[in-house]
């Protein structure tokens, strides 16, 4: 039997349809998060809509098979005949006809991503019914038209710009500006044209059977779960594409009812700053889409208390219970009909990263929840935006507009006013903004490319703000006072003064300011606070460094992981160990024999004479000596791991080419060098096809005689010199590029003869660890033998990726990566996330067999994932003693090492 048919068939005694009343917050997998916050707040009491959830499960049997599961037709007949007996009315009934709403919704929030279709059951005979009980002739037919518009572009497929220049054309005959200031005639003209359209553009007319609509506008739901769009966020938001979507089937109630009617989007705390207030947009006399879209410009939610002080008392009180409920931020969809409240929607709102820190210690002063839940409440991602540069507002600036503020940071970029621009700039290299009145989700690609966003209309629930915040794009929202002229690829000021495209600009997300030209950037006070220029208790420091200094208490409070640095000099330990460094998991010391150096080195491998050889060692390791000084002083009392010399050989080789080159010409002209000469024989004896797997690493050690004792000397020597200093070095010496453990075995009883006699010279005990990094798939393979000789591993997880999937990490990430993420090969870069199921399970299994041989086994990560948020955590799963980072991801390490402890993921060790 094929797969989808088994699926189809095992999918008959499934239950694919809950009423809200059935449900509850936790079934976000099964019902979406709207159908399941639906239930829940269906369960509190609160005024929701009657309606029913048809699954995820159903989609995904429909997305495996191509069809609906058989029962799910009679199981949605069964609810809609209980939803139509509690609201009195039948769907699409002619004299008062039952509409409905069909909206998408995923466990996971996709703001605007997927398909939503209101007022479906309206049809050429219903609509008269509506406007007989609705008493509104106008109400009757706007509902008509927003229906054909939705259903022809959501369902049919027709182009939805084709609506857009009808609308455009009928407001333009009568002298309107907005869609509310056409009459009911013209809006009657509209319904017909509209009807035109879709027959001229699918060779069908409009369905005027309200369970045709209904079933059709259900499949184009799960449909848009593969829509590019769709895929395109889910891909940059890292949500797992087999989730599917559920459908939520609820009861129409209007807000385009007249001047008591409206909608909007309110917020329990300002989601851009976390500040407890009134937050929110509403906009009389519309329905939803008009608010998310931003096509007309909103009243601040505060305006509602004028405008109908019963149902704001009402949303007042409706708020302060779903957060106290949620314990968190909470994103509301309402509308009122004629005085009456419904709430269509809340969820844990997106928010911004400042926001996010804000609220987490808010809520744990209020007793709402406690250190480990805060902890869940942001992660390093938003910390690492926090540490971005900030405007110089006290630099020359040329201001020119203003807006929202809705999504902070400080961007700077050409202007460009499409999305295909944007794209097409941005990988030319150049850093855009990308310009638009209001975006739509078919903008999201343009927006993902663009370093942020600013658009002429919309507020802080605008489809731009919403999205940018959950991106952690910056974003500026309705700057009313800019007028965008997209097909003339032109902004125009108030004053008169146009921004063409190309022009730089530079846009504030934390103030709403515009800027023309680019505007200097100094650094973030949370970077100054880290770097120990701010504290968290003096007066100056503003309430988001407090809260940045509270969480990260709390994660130092709460982490088992400790925290190293990769740093190569005193300057980088020093600004490590600002930042929380416990210790340098990584100095590269062949960053050390750069620049005049190198020719020392050059001198060492090309060495054909012991004494040659010699000259050079000598030469080289007093200077290695006082590098290590430095170090241990900077990191006094914690560990130092020292990477023996590690390159590829060619980096310390002259240029085979140039060199090839220059011996030519000189040849030619008969005087060739007798030096250049025999170095060119040199460098091709040792020229390498591949030298990242040529001699490298312990090879090289092996191959050179001297080169790792003289590094050994150098490190035992300034550890000898900084004990006598009373200091209290911690050197550990780590061997590159192990693949079997004789490799091992035979330098550390070199480096052990070389340890003892500085210890018998200088007369002090010297406690030095030797230990190797594990980065090729043998060396994981064979970890329990090669323990036998190590003290502890650092997993070099750069290299193991490149050896474990073949990959030359500098060719094809520029190569096919794109392609590969585009295509869903990749949610994320292998190099920037590890790969769980081959890399990480080679890393698991290596630190299993390394710890069933030696139990006192140090186990470390110094590879780029040591400091990205999302391999934290599965390094803290597999029981890892510490992680190594860049100096700058060390406070993103620090708190994702604390998240990952309070998940009460704890390995066993």
């Amino acid at each position: 039997m094929p797969v989808h048919a088994k699926n189809a068939a095992e999918a008959d005694d499934q239950k694919f349809v809950y009423d809200f009343t059935e449900g509850n917050k936790d079934l976000k997998e099964l019902l979406g998060g709207k159908g399941a916050n639906l239930a829940e707040m269906t369960n509190l009491g609160l005024p929701v809509p009657p309606g029913f959830t048809i699954t995820t499960e159903a989609c995904k049997v429909y997305l495996d098979s191509g069809t609906e599961p058989p029962a799910l037709r009679e199981e949605v007949s069964k609810h809609l005949t209980a939803l139509e007996a509690a609201m009195g009315k039948r769907l699409g009934q002619p004299d008062d006809p039952l509409l409905v709403s069909v909206r998408s919704g995923a466990k996971f929030s996709m703001p605007g991503m997927m398909d939503t279709v209101l007022n479906i059951g309206l049809s050429d005979e219903s609509v008269h019914g509506l406007a007989t009980q609705a008493g509104d002739e106008r109400f009757a037919w706007d509902s008509y038209r927003r229906l054909i518009q939705m259903f022809g572009k959501t369902v049919l497929d027709v182009d939805g710009e084709l609506f857009e220049e009808a609308l455009e054309e009928a407001k333009k005959a009568k002298g309107a500006t907005t869609d509310v200031d056409l009459p009911a005639d013209e809006l009657r003209h509209l319904v017909e044209q509209f009807k035109g359209i879709v027959r001229e553009h699918t060779g069908r007319d409009f369905p005027q059977d309200p369970r045709e609509q209904m079933d059709l506008a259900v499949r184009a739901v799960f449909d848009s779960w593969n829509g590019d769009r769709a895929k395109l966020y889910r891909r940059q938001e890292r949500i797992p594409h087999d989730l599917g979507t559920a459908v939520n089937i609820c009861s129409m109630v209007f807000g385009n009812l007249g001047p008591d009617s409206g909608t909007g989007v309110a917020f329990t705390r300002d989601p851009a700053s976390g500040q407890q207030g009134v937050y929110g947009d509403y906009l009389q006399n519309a329905q939803g889409e008009d608010v998310v879209a931003g096509i007309r410009n909103t009243v601040p939610l505060a305006e509602l208390e004028k405008l109908d002080k019963a149902s704001y008392d009402d949303l007042m009180r409706i708020m302060e219970t779903l957060e106290t409920h949620y314990k968190d931020l909470c994103d509301i969809e309402f509308t009122i009909e004629r005085g009456k409240l419904w709430m269509l929607q809340t969820r844990v709102g997106k928010r911004t990263a400042a926001a996010a820190f804000r609220i987490a210690t808010q809520l744990v002063d209020q007793g709402l929840i406690d250190e480990a839940e805060a902890l869940q409440r942001v992660n390093g991602n938003q910390l690492a935006q926090l540490m971005f540069p900030r405007f110089d507002l006290d630099a020359p600036t040329t201001p020119i507009g203003w807006g929202i503020a809705a999504s902070p940071g400080a961007a700077v970029g050409k202007a460009v006013f499409d999305s295909y621009t944007a794209i097409k700039w941005s990988r030319s290299g150049e850093r855009v903004i990308l310009i638009r009145r209001e975006t739509n989700p078919d903008d999201l690609d343009g927006m993902i490319a663009a370093e942020g966003i600013l658009t002429s209309r919309g507020g802080k629930t605008s489809h731009a703000a919403v999205v940018a915040r959950g991106m952690g794009k910056t974003c500026v929202c309705g700057a009313e006072e800019l007028e965008v002229d997209t097909k003339r690829r032109r902004m125009t000021t108030s004053e008169g003064r146009v921004v063409e495209e190309g022009d730089v600009v530079s846009i504030d997300g934390s103030s709403g300011r515009v800027y023309l030209g680019e505007v200097p950037v100094v650094p973030s006070p949370v970077v100054e606070y880290f770097e120990g220029r701010m504290h968290a208790g003096a007066e100056d420091a503003d309430e988001l460094v407090q809260a940045v200094h509270r969480m990260m208490a709390y994660a130092d409070r709460m982490r088992r992981l400790r925290v190293r640095a990769n740093a190569d000099n005193a300057e980088d330990a020093a600004r490590a160990r600002r930042f929380g460094a416990q210790g340098i998991g990584l100095c590269r010391t062949e960053h050390m024999f750069l620049g005049e150096r190198r020719e020392l080195v050059e001198r060492l491998i090309l060495a054909d004479a012991d004494q040659e050889r010699e000259e050079a060692l000598q030469a080289l390791l007093p200077l290695q000596k006082g590098d290590f000084v430095e170090l241990f002083e900077a990191m006094d009392g914690l560990p130092v791991t020292v990477r023996l010399l590690d390159p590829p050989l060619h980096e310390f080789l002259p240029d085979i080419t140039e060199l090839s080159v220059r011996v030519a010409l000189a040849e030619s002209r008969r005087d060739a060098n007798e030096n250049d000469l025999r170095l060119l024989q040199a460098v091709h004896r040792l020229h390498e096809q591949n030298p990242m797997l040529g001699l490298r690493g312990v090879r090289l050690g092996l191959v050179i005689p001297g080169l790792f004792t003289m590094q050994v000397r150098a490190l035992a020597e300034a550890a000898a010199d900084r004990t006598l200093a009373k200091g209290d070095p911690r050197a550990e010496i780590m061997i590159p590029l192990v693949g079997t453990v004789q490799e091992l075995e035979i330098v550390r009883d070199d480096a052990e003869q070389v340890i003892a006699e500085v210890q018998r010279e200088r007369g002090v005990d010297l406690k030095l660890a030797l230990g190797t990094m594990i980065e090729l798939p043998r060396a994981a393979l064979t970890a329990g033998q090669i323990a036998e000789s190590a003290d502890f591993f650092s997993f070099g997880t750069n290299d193991l990726t490149q050896t474990v999937w073949g990959f030359s990490r500098d060719d094809v990430e520029a190569s096919f990566f794109t392609a590969y993420l585009e295509k869903g090969i990749f949610g994320v870069s292998p190099f920037e996330t590890i790969d769980r199921d081959g890399v990480g399970s080679l890393v698991r299994n290596a630190a299993e067999a390394g710890r069933a041989t030696r139990p006192d086994l140090k186990l470390g990560v110094c590879g780029e994932h040591g400091g990205d948020p999302e391999s934290v955590h599965f390094f803290h799963q597999v029981g890892l003693d510490y992680v190594s980072c860049s100096p700058f991801r060390i406070p993103v390490a620090r708190l994702e090492a604390g998240r990952a402890a309070a998940e009460g993921t704890d390995a066993p060790r």
